[in-house]
C-alpha cells in the first residue's frame, strides 16, 4: 500500500509568482483550508516543496 499524505491550503495563493499558483492548482489546492489525499511519489514531493511556505502536510490516516 502506497503511503499517502494530507496537504492542506493554509495561505492564500494571491500575489504568489505564476508557477506556484499553478503549482498548487496541480496539487488540487483551490480554496484555503481545502484539504487533499495525495500520494507519497517524488513528483508530488518536489511540488509541495516549491510551495511549503504555503501548505500544510500530514500522514495521512
Amino acid at each position: 500500500m502506497a503511503l499517502k499524505l494530507k496537504v492542506t491550503l493554509v495561505r492564500s495563493g494571491i500575489n504568489r509568482p505564476e508557477d506556484q499558483k499553478r503549482t498548487l492548482r496541480g496539487l488540487g489546492l483551490t480554496k484555503l483550508h481545502l484539504s487533499r489525499i495525495l500520494n507519497d511519489t517524488p513528483a508530488t514531493r518536489g511540488m509541495i516543496r516549491k510551495v511549503s511556505h504555503l501548505v500544510k502536510v500530514e500522514p495521512a490516516a
